[in-house]
């Protein structure tokens, strides 16, 4: 579960630099929530869930609508009319590091060494691909938006412990997708100019995105960290910077210079340093003992 979400979530960027190229994002992106949203409250009503969530759940709900959905993903999507799926995806996978960072500076949460080697080596390894972003002639709008996007979706991480619990999961995912829709087509339709133009192409990307990283991979991580826990399940996000680099070279053919191959591979082994060294340690059984 955790390698297919991985997989499906980093494919996203690819999926979604596509639309933007022939769609409005923000309504794009309210549409495909809408659709989603719609589906995932349906599968629920037939496996038999409730709205009858939980305070913390619908509070969850909420914020997780509003900062992944409404935010992240919609200055995600606004953000790759002009940088790369790529650097949108190296951007995103910082998450981790950056929910670490909040729990150590601002819920004073002790990090062993091995994580502070690991926020270390993220910072490193985002500075190394940013420096390099920056010389080549970056958009400066477009990098804004995916870093205020990751911060986004660092509190919406940090809330889903309480989503993930009591129950519900495919309605809880469900409607949090159409918090999200609500929110991103007020936006469209006060802010943005309604042009498309259809191809193959858009229709493709739209239902792939609909389904696979919208639906498939939400449901997946809630229940991911229903079972093993928000820590454990975030240790996969490692793998994020990998294939969201592959999956835009293979497919958008996008260039990747040396130092963002090296930045890759430092936010990467940063991200599992974080991770591993929030692992509860096991203390071994005393000598002797059966």
């Amino acid at each position: 579960m955790g390698l297919a979400f991985a997989l499906m979530w980093s494919s996203a960027f690819t999926s979604a630099r596509v639309i933007v190229a022939y769609a409005p994002p923000v309504a794009s992106l309210s549409l495909r929530f809408l659709v989603s949203g719609v589906l995932g409250v349906g599968i629920a009503l037939a496996l038999g869930q409730t709205f009858r969530l939980t305070r913390a759940q619908w509070r969850a709900t909420i914020i997780f609508g509003v900062c992944q959905n409404a935010l992240y993903l919609g200055l995600n999507f606004v953000a790759m009319q002009w940088v790369e799926a790529s650097l949108a995806s190296i951007i995103a996978s910082t998450m981790p590091l950056m929910v670490a960072l909040a729990g150590w500076v601002v819920f004073r949460e002790k990090l062993p060494l091995l994580g502070i080697i690991g926020l270390v080596m993220g910072v490193a390894g985002v500075a190394l691909i940013m420096g390099a972003r920056i010389e080549a002639g970056v958009d400066r709008t477009g990098l804004a938006l995916c870093l205020l996007g990751a911060a986004a979706l660092t509190v919406a991480t940090l809330s889903v412990r309480g989503a993930s619990s009591g129950g519900n999961v495919m309605m809880i995912v469900g409607l949090q997708m159409l918090v999200g829709s609500a929110c991103l087509a007020v936006t469209a339709v006060l802010f943005e100019p309604f042009h498309i133009v259809w191809s193959w192409q858009l229709i493709v990307a739209f239902v792939y995105t609909t389904l696979i990283p919208g639906l498939a991979a939400t449901w997946v991580w809630f229940t991911l960290v229903n079972q093993i826990g928000t820590i454990k399940a975030s240790t996969f996000h490692f793998l994020n910077p990998f294939f969201g680099v592959a999956i835009a070279a293979a497919l958008l053919g996008e260039k990747l210079g040396p130092l963002d191959v090296i930045g890759v591979v430092v936010i990467a082994a940063g991200i599992l340093a974080v991770q591993m060294s929030k692992q509860p340690q096991i203390a071994p059984p005393p000598s002797g003992s059966d």
